[in-house]
């Protein structure tokens, strides 16, 4: 299934979508059936209102989070692999398409590893839009002009998470390189490692970005628009997982 296609129906299962097909349903039921109906729309305002409260959603992404653990420098790791997070497009300020917010803090990681480990690093991302520059390439260019660190591979062919490890690893185990740092947001580690694990990988997380909360007051429970994104986030990782596990693994080529 194409990234377009992918997107376009995991949409109609994440926030706000989701909430407004569900109440719009309790609408539509209201007048043959009243009770249904009411319940629907009152469980629409609940959940939205859970779901774009700073504390449920970041207590739900910090879930899916494994603790920071150091040590990378004795980890074995051949390399760094970066994955990754979309593209900043038609970026007046910089000349044309560039890294978006998330493809930037996972390169800071990886630019910090590169610096502390001295690995060589592969930025791996494609452009399912089909844009002019792929996500990997973008990330080498910010790497290397702006973080002044090399970038040795870049796989530029994934549209996905499952094909950034496959690919990867294809790219990776021609150069006898199997033990690599994983490069992601928190959130997203979980179905990343297992991905790059089952396409052949060993692999050491190097997760960045973690959910923190400077402290828990009345704000937390307050609703914002920043935490329904945070919400939709841990969906789409659940709905990812899921779905890879329905879907067969390609063969390691």
């Amino acid at each position: 299934m194409g990234w377009f296609a992918t997107n376009l129906g995991s949409a109609f299962l994440l926030p706000p979508l989701n909430l407004i097909l569900l109440g719009l349903l309790g609408v539509l039921l209201l007048r043959r059936h009243p009770r249904l109906g009411k319940l629907l729309v009152v469980s629409t305002l609940i959940l939205l209102y859970l779901l774009s409260t700073p504390f449920v959603a970041g207590t739900m992404l910090q879930k899916l989070e494994t603790p920071f653990a150091p040590g990378f420098a004795d980890s074995g790791a051949q390399a760094i692999v970066v994955l990754g997070g979309g593209t900043y497009f038609i970026a007046a300020e910089y000349g044309g398409d560039t890294v978006s917010r998330y493809s930037l803090e996972r390169i800071r990681y990886a630019a910090r590893l590169h610096q502390l480990t001295g690995k060589p690093i592969l930025a791996t991302g494609g452009a399912p839009l089909g844009n002019a520059s792929s996500e990997a390439a973008q990330m080498k260019a910010v790497l290397e002009k702006d973080f002044r660190v090399p970038v040795r591979w870049v796989e530029e062919a994934s549209n996905n998470t499952r094909e950034n490890a496959y690919k990867s690893f294809a790219m990776l185990k021609k150069t006898g390189i199997t033990h690599i740092m994983l490069v992601t947001h928190a959130w997203h580690m979980p179905r990343a490692a297992k991905e790059f694990e089952q396409a052949g990988f060993k692999v050491t997380p190097a997760a960045t970005a973690f959910t923190t909360r400077y402290r828990t007051d009345a704000l937390a429970f307050i609703p914002t628009a920043g935490a329904l994104q945070q919400s939709g986030l841990f969906m789409h990782e659940m709905i990812g997982m899921l779905w890879y596990r329905l879907l067969p693994a390609p063969d390691r080529t």
